[in-house]
């Protein structure tokens, strides 16, 4: 299979990687600079050092050379930058059956627009019956290294099934859902509930504290979810426990080291500046209070992390709120 995936940070690479173990991959970098040392290193010094790349993995900064007779196109650039990426190619870029994977997580700001229906605005084209969202707990090294890990794909039964057979690989376990919207939401609203994670740890708190947040986190972004049309399963699934758990606790998160500086007093602004990769979870925060307003949900939990960025609000004070909350019942009777 011909492959081509757009984005080279680290998700991006260690997908092109992956599938280049078994198909014909072309990775497109933005900068033409950075494709030309990508190719001539054959590795990713910025994003993933260490990582060589297959034989069958080569590298562009011409969006069409690699799509040009893809198969299997992977969308690996930022949520927030999306749209402006997909506009400047036109829909006529993409080859007609390709499927498309998407392989960001978040929710546009503005919008309020998963990347599934950023793909449909932009490329329209009856698309939406060949989107897959393929989203679980895996970090990039990791999956590069040939670490054992699990994954969903979801989005309409055939496509999914498709993609399905396309990544899953000697390391690669890919399970099949038709559940997008749910996949969707998990993979963004997981990175908001991260920085609350590494605030908990910025702050000295232990396993206690962490236990606690995932399971109300949790049952918050399962809350929003079937309030939007998403099953409930798939957020006891890889795509929802899974992926919270691993980016709660896992040490390689973007949106968790956010969070831990925060907790240990530091202004967001400053510590954005020193990343060199985007925390989705970030702006994804600003879409989530949104959404839970406009479905009226509550998500106290997803309230006090977008006081923590944009509110300049204390970190103690924010779980301060949380704990004083009115007591409830458990389990969730639907509206609390």
């Amino acid at each position: 299979m011909r492959a081509a995936v757009l984005g080279a940070g680290s998700w991006g690479t260690a997908l092109a990687v992956h599938l280049a173990a078994r198909h014909a991959v072309r990775l497109w970098a933005r900068r033409e600079a950075f494709a030309e040392e990508l190719e001539a290193r054959r590795e990713n010094p910025a994003y993933l050092p260490g990582i060589p790349f297959p034989a069958g993995l080569r590298t562009t900064a011409d969006p069409r050379e690699a799509l040009a007779d893809a198969e299997l196109v992977v969308l690996a650039v930022p949520t927030q930058a999306l749209r402006g990426v997909l506009e400047a190619l036109g829909p006529g870029a993409f080859p007609a059956g390709a499927d498309l994977v998407l392989a960001c997580k978040g929710i546009e700001v503005g919008t309020l627009a998963l990347p599934d229906r950023i793909v449909a605005e932009t490329i329209g084209g009856g698309v939406a019956e060949r989107t897959v969202a393929l989203t679980g707990p895996s970090f990039a090294r990791e999956l590069a290294e040939g670490q054992p890990t699990a994954v969903v794909a979801a989005g309409p039964g055939e496509a999914a099934r498709r993609v399905q057979e396309a990544c899953a690989g000697r390391n690669l376990r890919v399970y099949r859902s038709e559940d997008r919207l749910g996949a969707e939401l998990c993979g963004a609203l997981k990175n908001v509930v991260a920085i609350a994670a590494g605030v908990a740890v910025g702050l000295g708190f232990g396993s206690n504290t962490m236990a606690a947040l995932v399971t109300r986190a949790l049952a918050e972004i399962a809350r929003l979810g079937t309030a939007m049309g998403a099953r409930r399963e798939t957020f006891m699934g890889l795509a929802g426990l899974g992926d919270l758990v691993l980016t709660c606790t896992g040490n390689l998160s973007r949106n968790r080291r956010v969070g831990v500086a925060l907790g240990r007093g530091r202004k967001l602004r400053d510590v954005l500046a020193e990343m060199r990769e985007v925390a989705e979870g970030v702006e994804t925060t600003r879409a989530a209070v949104l959404l839970a307003r406009e479905h009226r949900v509550e998500m106290p939990i997803a309230v006090e992390v977008h006081g923590i960025l944009f509110e300049d609000k204390d970190p103690r004070r924010a779980l301060a709120d949380l704990l004083a909350r009115p007591l409830r019942a458990e389990p969730e009777d639907g509206t609390t």
